[in-house]
């Protein structure tokens, strides 16, 4: 490594966008861009991207950064990429994808992962991996592949996530990161394959990958990939890590108790826990600080609900919908935001979204409210889970597109109880991603470093005569659920 080279590349490969930062260990962020890429819903419940977009981003990025900084590709010190959680592509003997990723908020899977949980029987994936089968698992994904793809599954020698894939294609050996083997299902908290789990998937598994630690060095800038994306070849890669614990980490959730509530196209909840957190409802993360742990709520839905409402009306844009929500009364309207079906807490793929409450004098506002407040109420499940198993919050941090909108901030503040701080200029993940390729080459030494960063914005407290309207509009949720739930498993299984 030449002596100049101490610029930090932290790449983050997002639902809507690949970002890219340059990170200066004494000054910070000296550049940053972001590249917009498409999410395919060819049919209900799926949710793809195009791996082919994420290497044009990257190669279309680094120039970007070094001119802006006014760096060369010889000032850097490391590479790192953080992306979504699990995210799943299946690849060939030359890691190349077969077929589009699919995304790890995708709900195609639902009769194999039925099928799956049955032939686990009493196996108990939660204390083997800190969460239970849901329809983020690789295994009924991969069944799923067999069955309606069996040229693509049979063609398969290998299976990554979005940003281990990405590493590997710069120059990394072939690897998955520590978080992504846990929120597969595949393997367990000692790094092992879970055999029970792949006898219990009725396919021919290619060998699985080994799993790596965050801050490990996998490999070197490749020639071919230098020559792609502007890099210098030999340039260290770093394991990054999954989005929404890099995201955290960069947030400055170190201690216990530390909780962030992102607002991106899924919505996150993550607290830090000083030991293993196990709860049915939701997942488990390693921290990239060593002995802590990261468990975490995801709603399959947030600001990507949003951007359908914008597309049904026209493409309006957020602000304009936020100030007619602001003339809108508060809980005029209940809704279920189970567009993906859900997540965390209730792992069911096959809800669908309600909205209860329209009238031929509901406006636009209305509705987009209404939006806001199922999205709160489903953080305020989460919240509740935490708070079952002992596990005291901290107010908590708001970060991500959703948290520019003060409206949907004094919403979550009131529906949490809880007053929100928003973190102004939060990078996120790629900033998370940067850090960690500098510790993975001791350009940085301390973990405490993300503090020196943290840029806060306002405080907002709840609104107290909304609290109480808030917590009768969130048992009527609960029970807007619990009589949707048979009619909306009809719905999703039938004929599309």
């Amino acid at each position: 490594m030449p002596e100049q080279s101490r610029l930090l590349l932290g790449i983050d490969i997002g639902s809507s966008g690949v970002k890219a930062v340059l990170v200066d260990p004494d000054r910070g962020i000296v550049a940053s861009s972001t590249y917009d890429v498409a999410l395919y819903s060819d049919h209900p419940g799926w949710a793809e991207a195009e791996p082919a977009q994420w290497w044009s981003a990257v190669c279309a990025l680094v120039p970007q950064l070094l001119q802006r900084s006014g760096a060369t590709n010889a000032n850097l010190a490391a590479v790192a990429v953080s992306g979504m959680v699990p995210a799943i592509l299946v690849l060939d003997e030359d890691g190349e994808p077969l077929r589009r990723a699919i995304m790890q908020n995708d709900a195609r899977a639902t009769t194999e992962i039925r099928d799956v949980r049955a032939a686990l029987g009493d196996v108990d994936l939660l204390s083997l991996t800190g969460s239970v089968l849901n329809q983020q698992s690789v295994a009924p994904t991969a069944l799923w592949l067999s069955r309606h793809e069996p040229e693509v599954w049979g063609a398969t020698c290998s299976v990554q996530g979005s940003y281990d894939w990405m590493a590997r294609a710069l120059g990394a050996t072939a690897h998955v990161e520590r978080n992504w083997a846990l929120e597969s299902g595949l393997y367990g908290f000692d790094g092992l394959v879970l055999t029970q789990v792949l006898a219990a998937t009725p396919v021919e598994w290619p060998t699985l990958l080994d799993v790596v630690v965050p801050g490990t060095v996998v490999g070197e800038v490749s020639l071919v990939a230098a020559r792609a994306t502007g890099l210098r070849a030999g340039t260290p890669i770093v394991v990054g890590g999954a989005d929404h614990v890099l995201s955290a980490y960069g947030a400055g959730l170190r201690q216990r108790g530390d909780c962030l509530v992102k607002l991106g196209g899924s919505g996150d909840l993550l607290a830090v826990s000083d030991d293993v957190f196990l709860d049915a409802r939701l997942y488990l993360d390693s921290h990239p600080v060593p002995g802590t742990w990261l468990p975490n709520g995801c709603m399959a839905t947030s600001g990507s609900l949003l951007r359908w409402e914008q597309a049904l009306f026209g493409g309006a844009t957020l602000a304009d919908l936020d100030a007619e929500a602001e003339l809108s009364t508060p809980g005029a309207l209940l809704t279920l935001p189970f567009f993906l079906g859900e997540k965390s807490p209730l792992h069911d793929p096959d809800l669908r979204g309600v909205m209860l409450g329209m009238h031929l004098g509901t406006s636009r506002g209305d509705i987009h409210r209404s939006l806001l407040e199922g999205i709160a109420y489903g953080f305020r499940s989460i919240v509740d889970v935490f708070d079952e198993g002992g596990l005291e919050l901290a107010s908590p941090r708001v970060t991500n597109g959703g948290s520019k909108s003060r409206l949907w901030r004094q919403i979550l503040a009131d529906v949490l109880e809880r007053e929100l701080t928003s973190l102004l200029h939060h990078p996120g993940a790629s900033f998370g991603a940067a850090v960690i390729a500098g510790v993975g080459v001791g350009v940085i030494s301390d973990w405490s470093f993300v503090d020196n960063f943290l840029e806060t914005g306002e405080t907002i407290s709840p609104n107290p005569s909304n609290v109480a309207l808030y917590d009768e509009r969130y048992l009527q949720y609960h029970d807007l659920y619990e009589k949707t739930t048979p009619l909306s498993h009809l719905l999703a299984r039938s004929p599309q």
